[in-house]
């Protein structure tokens, strides 16, 4: 595998509140909050009745008839995030197609086709064999969760490696980080890689409730995602996508691309310990935050920013402050840390991609987002978690962690292209 450094320059966001980069971006400054009583459904007999949805109109977003018809909302708003990237990047015609490869994440794909034509094939859950005579032409494509990355490769033109990455919550750095090697070992010379998850229904919301991992403080929505405060309660589920252009850095010199930063360094690692549990110690984490580190060949003094997980959970805060300790040693207290899942909720697989995006504008803009709703913050999580107000400093290099249920960590460190 080669050495060459791999950049991003192209992005697309398609997050809780208003749809596009620039939108998602305003709102994380300002510490706004999109977490909001669902819409979607009756949630009327849910333990947790809110989420952090997006104010998307797939027609708006230049989505045809047929295309809204045929695609799942998930691969909607990966479509859109997709197209967004590509005309960013300005790529254009500038790439042979069969040079150009798609990654996308995605933990729970089709999800709300799936549930929506199960209600209808099964006469609203009243048959035990469902009636396919009801299904629509596309029920196959919501079953088979590679569709999703094949609407973003049809969306982009791509003729390369196309490939559907699922590994939980981290799908979506997962996503970038493998697409970051396709580059690397020469299958790409462009890779559009993100993820996209559309999870609020009513599925969904059944399996967070039954195992309370879900906040239930449903009378105060807006504040309800609390990471790293004391009165946190369990997390607010989200949805949206997140994709970036991936290329080479001298072929982004050479067409003079703008260059929002460099994926330097990617590790991912499993605890083989329990589908929801985690060591206190967060072990797996430090090993995966070490890896990156070292593939980057940087140390814990250079990391200005830690984007967490975060997710507002007792458990996971306290495992990934652990963490952060156990791998970054005494640089754990001064750098600061925070979580956007605070303002756009978690949306499983895609939320590793839309922090990704993230990362790189608090690069662009040198400005570090809050952790929203921390008031009172966890004396178990005692690091700087920078509450409640965005804050402006020299931003050169990021580390950006996910958690997902399975035991999956990953760790990821972007920096600045020009380095």
């Amino acid at each position: 595998m080669s050495s060459a450094r791999v950049v991003v320059t192209g992005i697309g966001v398609v997050a809780p509140g208003d749809p596009g980069t620039k939108a998602f971006w305003e709102m994380l400054t300002a510490g706004r909050t999109a977490t909001r009583t669902i819409t979607f459904f009756d949630p009327s007999g849910f333990r947790s009745r809110m989420a952090a949805e997006c104010d998307f109109d797939p027609a708006s977003e230049g989505l045809s008839a047929q295309e809204v018809r045929r695609m799942d909302r998930a691969a909607q708003l990966g479509v859109v995030a997709a197209r967004e990237a590509w005309a960013d990047s300005g790529l254009g015609q500038d790439v042979a197609p069969e040079r150009v490869s798609v990654n996308l994440g995605s933990a729970v794909g089709s999800t709300m086709s799936l549930e929506e034509e199960y209600v209808v094939l099964s006469d609203g859950g009243r048959r035990w064999l469902v009636d396919d005579a009801y299904g629509v032409p596309h029920l196959y494509g919501f079953m088979a969760p590679s569709t999703l990355a094949a609407e973003v490769a049809w969306s982009c033109g791509a003729e390369g490696q196309v490939g559907l990455i699922s590994t939980g919550c981290t799908s979506g750095l997962d996503a970038i980080g493998l697409g970051a090697r396709l580059i690397r070992q020469g299958t790409a010379d462009v890779v559009v890689a993100g993820a996209t998850d559309a999870p609020i229904s009513p599925i969904t919301s059944a399996c967070f409730d039954a195992i309370k991992a879900t906040s239930p403080n449903n009378d105060d929505p807006e504040h309800a995602s609390r990471p790293f405060d004391l009165n946190r309660d369990g997390f607010v589920l989200g949805e949206g996508a997140a994709v970036l252009v991936l290329e080479e850095l001298e072929s982004a010199r050479r067409r003079s691309a703008a260059i929002y930063g460099e994926i330097a360094g990617y590790a991912s690692r499993s605890n083989a310990f329990h589908m929801t549990g985690l060591k206190p110690d967060g072990r797996e984490m430090a090993e995966a935050i070490r890896a990156a580190l070292d593939g980057a060949r940087l140390d814990p003094s250079d990391i200005d920013y830690v984007n967490a997980h975060g997710s507002g959970t007792k458990q996971n805060d306290r495992h990934e402050t652990a963490a952060f300790k156990r791998a970054l040693g005494p640089r754990a207290h001064e750098v600061p840390v925070s979580s956007l899942k605070s303002m756009v909720g978690h949306s499983l697989g895609a939320i590793g991609a839309i922090e990704a995006a993230a990362c790189l504008l608090a690069m662009r803009d040198n400005v570090v987002p809050p952790t929203a709703n921390l008031h009172t913050p966890d004396p178990e999580c005692d690091l700087d978690y920078v509450p409640l107000t965005a804050r402006d400093q020299r931003v050169d290099a990021v580390l950006s962690v996910g958690s997902g249920f399975g035991g999956f960590q990953t760790a990821m460190v972007l920096g600045r292209g020009e380095r």
